[in-house]
């Protein structure tokens, strides 16, 4: 996870990106995921731009993680292992 910049990914709601090629992602709600990649924003949004065709799209790269509530079971687990502070166990299960 060293060198990886956490990205907010906004995009249609109907369009997953379950098959984008990055190893840490977690939707957030339709529509809506935390990616941390290794990609510059530019690499990221075209990847996604060419994958889904979506209509609407946002890439942003977050300097830390977001405040959230509401949000897919596992998304603020995943987003505390990524930050490492859940130091123990393995990655958790996102649904």
């Amino acid at each position: 996870m060293d060198g990886d910049t956490l990205y907010l990914v906004y995009l249609d709601a109907g369009a997953a990106l379950d098959d984008l090629d990055e190893r840490n992602l977690a939707q957030l709600a339709p529509g809506l995921y935390l990616v941390a990649s290794t990609r510059t924003r530019s690499e990221l949004y075209h990847a996604v731009k060419w994958l889904r065709h979506p209509s609407r799209l946002l890439v942003a790269p977050l300097a830390d993680g977001p405040k959230f509530k509401g949000m897919m079971p596992g998304a603020l687990g995943w987003l505390r292992w990524r930050q490492g502070e859940a130091r123990r166990g393995s990655r958790p299960a996102l649904r």
